[in-house]
């Protein structure tokens, strides 16, 4: 995409808006009026290495999962296309929702293998006062979302840990389901993998479907444990209450393994639970992970 198909598609607003995103003038020059690369036998990566992309994709179909959340199938520019994305990278999506002036830019995690070829799935919860969440749930088949930067995260190495527990909390299933796709998918990456999922209600147990069958085709490689808080009756699937320091101590690979670690993605308030105030990891002390003797280096938070 030009510059020119940028300003016309968004407006003069979009890189005042990138401006602010912090994205410097003669990186987004060089890399919007890039060339794509010439055709061959190998499968185009849409967003293969971090840094900006601007491509702009079609939503194909938009489905409800639930009360507050869409799972949003986009295009890619290709059949054969793939995403190509870095395992546990974000893509940072560009809008301007109705009555803005400005545009809005918000991290999203695809949920389908970077190697899925013609489309591209986003798993959105909407917040209600969330304007890009709000913007991308009235999107209808046909409409477009304009993708600007492939933001890398963690950079995993399959066998560096032995283990590694997932920590999430409502949206923050997305980065963790990535990451658990990369490793349970990988045949040379033989990891094992906690989830520990904490959620309001039963509706907000996003992917259950996908983590049983993880847990039937890799039973000694894989466990989901859900924390419920609002939990009503009885389920042998889920537990009542939150992720607590006794829940993790039960469940979680302990800090005295030193080729163990520890990934965090969740609400502020379980954040702060879990990795406490300014001071340690992060700026951060006092948290429930600290309290069960984990080292900062075994810690990292999406």
């Amino acid at each position: 995409m030009s510059t020119q198909e940028l300003v016309s598609a968004y407006g003069p607003s979009v890189l005042k808006g990138l401006a602010v995103a912090g994205i410097g003038g003669a990186v987004i020059s060089q890399l919007i009026m890039s060339k794509a690369n010439a055709e061959s036998g190998e499968p185009r990566k849409i967003f293969g290495r971090p840094g900006p992309s601007f491509t702009r994709l079609t939503l194909e179909s938009s489905e409800e999962v639930n009360h507050n959340t869409k799972r949003l199938r986009f295009s890619l520019p290709t059949e054969n296309a793939i995403t190509g994305l870095p395992l546990t990278s974000a893509l940072l999506t560009v809008a301007i929702p109705k009555g803005r002036t400005l545009p809005v830019l918000r991290p999203y995690t695809p949920i389908t293998p970077s190697d899925t070829p013609g489309h591209m799935d986003l798993l959105i919860k909407r917040y209600p006062q969330g304007a890009q969440s709000t913007h991308l749930h009235s999107l209808a088949p046909g409409d477009s979302v304009l993708f600007a930067v492939c933001i890398p995260g963690y950079k995993w190495t399959p066998n560096k840990h032995k283990s590694v527990t997932l920590i999430a909390g409502g949206a923050g299933i997305t980065p963790a389901y990535q990451l658990i796709q990369g490793i349970l998918e990988n045949p040379k990456d033989k990891t094992k993998v906690t989830l520990v999922f904490g959620v309001n209600s039963e509706q907000d147990v996003l992917l259950n479907e996908e983590f049983k069958q993880y847990e039937a085709r890799y039973p000694d490689r894989f466990k989901a444990v859900y924390a419920v808080s609002g939990l009503k009756g009885e389920s042998e699937r889920f537990r009542k209450g939150y992720v607590t320091e006794t829940l993790l101590k039960e469940v979680a690979a302990p800090a005295s393994d030193a080729n163990t670690k520890v990934m965090v993605c969740g609400p502020p308030a379980m954040e702060e639970a879990l990795l406490g105030g300014k001071g340690w990891v992060g700026g951060r002390t006092g948290g429930i992970l600290e309290r069960l003797g984990y080292r900062k280096d075994q810690i990292h938070q999406f």
